[in-house]
């Protein structure tokens, strides 16, 4: 196989990782949202850790797309 294929392959297997986020914060979103339907009052209490869920979920999707990015574009 050739490197530049080789490369290439493993770019797009790099950004499955975005794949995962998306999957996350629609998982993330969803169970917030059940439980403040539940119970209303404790739904302000839940939102910093909804936030920060977002954020750690979003922070692994732009992870992996940064390291497809290099794999494409970062001569070794």
């Amino acid at each position: 196989m050739e490197a530049e294929a080789a490369k290439l392959i493993g770019a797009g297997l790099a950004t499955v990782g975005m794949g995962g986020a998306g999957i996350g914060l629609g998982l993330i979103f969803g169970n917030y949202l059940s439980g403040a339907m539940r119970n209303p009052a404790a739904a302000d209490k839940q939102r910093g850790n909804l936030m920060f869920g977002f954020a750690v979920t979003e922070a692994l999707g732009i992870f992996s797309f940064l390291i497809a990015l290099m794999l494409l574009f970062v001569e070794l």
